[in-house]
Order: structure tokens, then C-alpha cells, then sequence
């Protein structure tokens, strides 16, 4: 039996379960929210603080061969922060890109649970699983990069839908990979060629194939497939002026599908060239207030020193040759690619002011919180250390301002951020980081504090100061278990990993393993992923295959 435990007198924030602000008991034993305790029980007095379900990130890149590259490319980056050991605990470095065990101790100091690695080559995924393991505390999934595949492209010229299908459901139970991510569709391919797609019917070189296509394509699969999260997208055209007319085509593309728009704040500008830059958050804002069917993560950028990670390769180059920083790049196979770049954003430039402008109005601009959620695209747009920083933001408008008046004077002019009222609530917060994530991700015990829930839970104290608040939760509970008291992590336990398994589709063309072997620098017997190497793992239940 585990641990049962009493949590009084708490202001509770649990969207999902339309609880706001109510003082209430939440009751746990062996790891799960219960309706009440059947026998003793330690007991947390929660008075005058807040209780929330342990925060969810949807979006992050934590761990993967391409952050370990970015680690090695940025030995400057590990000087920042040290984390010192404690017992029970692993020592680590790093500022941008946080080794593995630093990184689960900076999301659980703040009331993190749950995250999300954001993008991985499917050759790479080993080696992920063999980092996401490593960080404490937190459950882990990871999405599996697929807009550039070359079985996928060659699949779609040559009309065989369902290969691509059976295709996406072998990597997913071979990888123990939760979703499915698409990364500059068709791009990524391109740039093996030095070049890029212009606009969603740019064909890709040798395959015939457009970015339209694939996604269409990769969303059939997914939707038909059952899986528990959408597409996770990455739009082409990422961070250039005026792709705000690539991210509406895209949106359009994918109407009445699932569509999760990863780092939306990067697909929201306007301009022909940088000179006129401009927002055009209003207009992307507009649409998925009045599409139902789109997701989003904003990407919103904090100032300071980043790590741009990305396997957008041809974004990566633009960026070195704008910031003139050293530059990491690099071909995967027949799978995708990587590209690093260091990177600074600074409220003295006009465009990193404006970026920072863009998220915010994308936060404010969307009606509704249950459809978009709280990102930097750590480590893209800054660390993800900063969201209580962002939250403050968000539930400031006083805060805000004295902001917009720090940042390039061109800015003001330029933003409707001035005039934007809106104050997010602590409701609304818990959407945000919490309800909304789960519920999109499809992990239905997770993000609320219902019955049935896993017992990760986080009581904040009451602060006006909203950075503070969340900055320096009172207590962190996993799965029953208190792991951070008044600030300090006093329990360091081994996360989850979450994937799918897909429902079966049938077998793979026999001709598929003649040529794998032909193009892969790994044998076909030796790409799966046993089960028992995953030592902490859950699978999530997937919806009926159509």
C-alpha cells in the first residue's frame, strides 16, 4: 500500500472539474486522487494557499540527441547553473539546455509534472528514451518527427495512404513514442538540397510531393490511427515576415481535423522583409477563435540568452547568417535533420521586442484558454524556467506595460498590447499549464485533481507578486509522494514514460524491410525498442482506429 494523504483547507483550482477557488479536501492513496481515505492519513494543511493539479507541458525540447548536441555545442552555457547534490539527489549543469537531472528538478520547483519532448528523428529515439529515463520526477513522452520522412514522401507519391498509415503505427509501437510531429513539412527534406519550400505547393525535390500533401497525409494517418493527441505541427516558413499567410493556409489545409500549431508566436508575422516587420497575431489569433479544431502553444520568447534547436534546418541557416553566431548543422539519414544555433534576445532590438509583443497578444487575443497553453518552445524562445515570469505577465496588465515601456521605442506603435485589458485568472492559469494540455494530449488522468487522477499535485502560497507565487510552490506532490518542501526538492523518484500503443493495422510490406536495410545505418531487427528497456513506463489508450 502506499502513502495516504490529506490535503485541508485549500483554495482548489481544477478546471476540468469546474472547481474555482473552492476550499476542499483532495484525498490521496497509492498515487491516485480518491474520493476519501480509507484509514490514516498524513495531512497537509493547505489554509490560505492555493492548490492546483502539477503543471503539463506540451511542448518542450528536454532531452534528445539534438539537446545533447546542443549541450556539447555550448560548453559556455553549463558555467550559468550548478546544481549541487544533495541526498537523494544528482548533480547538474546548465543554463539554456540543463543537463537531465537539472532539468527535472527546475520543472518539479515549479509545480511541474508532466512534459512533452517536442520533436525527435525516430532513428534518435534510443538514445531520448535513455535521457527522459534520466530526468527525475516528471512523467516524459516524446513525438516523433515524420513531415520530411523519406518512407512517408515516397508513400505519398506513390498514392499508398495506407502504407502510410501501417508506417506510423509500426514507429510509434516500435519507438514507444507517443505522437506524431511535423517539423517545416517537406522543408526539411529540401534543405538536404540546400533549399527550402516557398509555400505549402512547392513540390519536394525527387519525391513529387507537396507540404499540402504530406499534411493531409500524416493528419488521415493520425486521425485514423485513434491517437490520443493530434498532429503536432511546426509550420513551414517558421520566424520569416509575413508567414502568418502560410500558417492560415495551413490552418485551412487541416479544417475540420485535429491540429495542434506548435510555437504559434514564430507563424504570426507580417512584412514583406524584416524592415517592415510586423505583428499579425489579430489575424491568427482570429481564425482559431473561431475554429474549434486548433490547439496551439505560443513559443513566447523571454529575454536573455537562448538555444535555437530545431530540425528546420533552412530556419537554422537564416538565423546564422542574421545573428552571425556560430551555427550546428546536420543531415539524419532519411529521416530529417537538426540545426543549432545560440542565440540572444534582447528588449533593445526591434524584432526580438515585437516577438516578445506577439506572444502576448496571441495569449490575450484567444478566447479561449482551454486551446492554448503556456510555452517558450524551451529552449528556442528562452528557458522554460520562465513561466512564472510570463504568468505574471499575463495576469498583470500594470506589470505588462511597465514592460512594453522597457522594450524598443518602435514597439509601442506597432502592438495593440497596450490596449489589451484582459487579466488572465488563476483558473485561467490552470488552464493553461495544466487542463488544457492534458485534455489535448488525450491523458485523461492527468491535469485535474478528480477522482481517479494521478495524485501530482502543487500548493502555491498567495502572492500578489504572480512570479513569485509560482516561482516558489510551498509543496510539489508525484504520485502521492511530496517531493519539494518550502522551495527545496527533499524526493527525487523516477518519472514515468508515457507512449502509445497504436491498434493494428496490419504488416508492413514485405519489400519495407528490404529497404530499410538498404538505407539505414542500423539494422531493421535492431531499430524496435523493447519494452523492458523502459523500466517506469505506461501506455496510454488510444481511440477507436477508423
Amino acid at each position: 500500500m502506499g502513502r495516504s494523504l490529506r490535503i485541508v483547507g485549500g483554495e482548489v483550482y481544477d478546471p476540468a472539474n469546474g472547481i474555482n477557488g473552492a476550499i476542499k479536501e483532495i484525498c490521496v492513496e497509492d498515487g491516485k486522487i480518491v474520493e476519501s481515505c480509507t484509514g490514516p492519513a498524513d495531512v497537509i494543511d493547505a489554509a490560505n494557499l492555493v492548490v492546483m493539479p502539477g503543471g503539463v507541458d506540451i511542448h518542450t525540447h528536454i532531452g534528445s540527441p539534438a539537446v545533447n548536441a546542443a549541450r556539447g555545442f555550448r560548453p559556455e552555457d553549463h558555467r550559468h547553473m550548478h546544481f549541487s547534490a544533495k541526498p537523494g539527489m544528482r548533480s547538474g549543469v546548465g543554463s539554456t539546455v540543463p543537463s537531465t537531472f537539472a532539468t527535472g528538478y527546475l520543472y518539479a520547483q515549479m509545480g511541474y509534472t508532466t512534459v512533452m519532448e517536442g520533436a525527435n528523428a525516430p532513428i534518435g529515439v534510443r538514445h531520448t528514451h535513455e535521457e527522459l529515463i534520466d530526468i527525475p520526477i516528471v512523467d516524459k513522452g516524446l513525438y516523433i518527427e515524420l513531415g520530411s520522412n523519406e518512407f512517408i514522401l515516397k508513400f505519398i507519391k506513390a498514392g499508398e495512404m495506407e502504407k502510410v498509415k501501417r508506417y506510423v503505427a509500426w514507429l510509434l509501437r516500435s519507438l514507444k513514442a507517443y505522437g506524431v510531429k511535423l517539423v517545416n513539412p517537406g522543408g526539411v527534406e529540401q534543405w538536404k538540397y540546400g533549399k527550402d519550400v516557398k509555400n505549402l505547393d512547392d513540390k519536394v525535390h525527387y519525391f513529387d510531393v507537396t507540404p499540402r500533401q504530406i499534411l493531409k497525409a500524416l493528419s488521415w494517418a493520425n486521425e485514423s490511427l485513434g491517437l490520443p493527441h493530434s498532429i503536432h505541427l511546426h509550420a513551414n516558413s517558421l520566424g520569416t515576415p509575413n508567414n502568418y499567410l502560410t500558417t492560415l493556409d495551413t490552418m485551412q489545409t487541416l479544417e475540420g481535423s485535429r491540429l495542434h500549431v506548435a510555437h504559434a508566436q514564430f507563424h504570426s508575422y507580417g512584412g514583406e522583409n524584416w524592415g517592415g516587420f510586423c505583428s499579425k497575431a489579430a489575424e491568427i489569433a482570429e481564425y482559431i477563435n473561431t475554429h474549434p479544431n486548433i490547439t496551439t502553444d505560443i513559443g513566447q520568447i523571454v529575454f536573455g540568452d537562448a538555444t535555437t534547436i530545431t530540425a528546420d534546418g533552412p530556419w537554422q541557416y537564416r538565423l546564422y547568417k542574421l545573428s552571425k553566431n556560430k551555427w550546428y548543422n546536420q543531415d539524419i539519414e532519411v529521416e530529417s535533420g537538426c540545426g543549432i544555433v545560440p542565440y540572444t534576445y534582447r528588449e533593445n532590438n526591434f524584432v526580438n521586442s515585437l516577438q516578445w509583443a506577439i506572444g502576448l497578444e496571441l495569449f490575450l487575443l484567444i478566447r479561449d484558454p482551454w486551446r492554448v497553453f503556456l510555452s517558450t518552445d524551451h529552449p528556442n524562445g528562452g528557458p522554460f524556467y520562465f513561466y512564472p515570469w510570463i504568468i505574471r505577465l499575463l495576469m498583470d496588465k500594470p506589470f505588462r506595460d511597465e514592460m512594453l515601456k522597457r522594450v524598443h521605442k518602435r514597439v509601442m506603435p506597432e502592438t495593440i498590447l497596450k490596449a489589451l485589458d484582459r487579466e488572465y485568472t488563476l483558473y485561467e492559469i490552470a488552464i493553461i499549464s495544466r487542463a488544457g494540455p492534458a485534455r489535448a494530449l488525450g491523458l485523461k488522468h492527468k491535469g485535474h485533481l478528480g477522482v481517479g487522477a494521478d495524485a501530482d499535485i502543487t500548493i502555491y502560497s498567495k502572492d500578489s507578486d504572480k512570479e513569485q507565487m509560482f516561482e516558489h510552490p510551498v509543496y510539489v506532490i508525484k504520485s502521492g509522494e511530496t517531493v519539494l518542501r518550502d522551495g527545496e526538492i527533499v524526493h527525487s523518484p523516477a518519472g514515468k514514460t508515457l507512449f502509445v500503443i497504436p491498434p493494428d493495422v496490419g504488416e508492413m510490406d514485405p519489400t519495407f524491410k528490404t529497404e530499410f536495410e538498404n538505407y539505414y545505418t542500423i539494422r531493421y531487427q535492431n531499430f524496435p525498442i523493447d519494452i523492458e528497456d523502459i523500466p517506469n513506463r505506461e501506455a496510454i489508450p488510444v481511440g477507436d482506429p477508423r
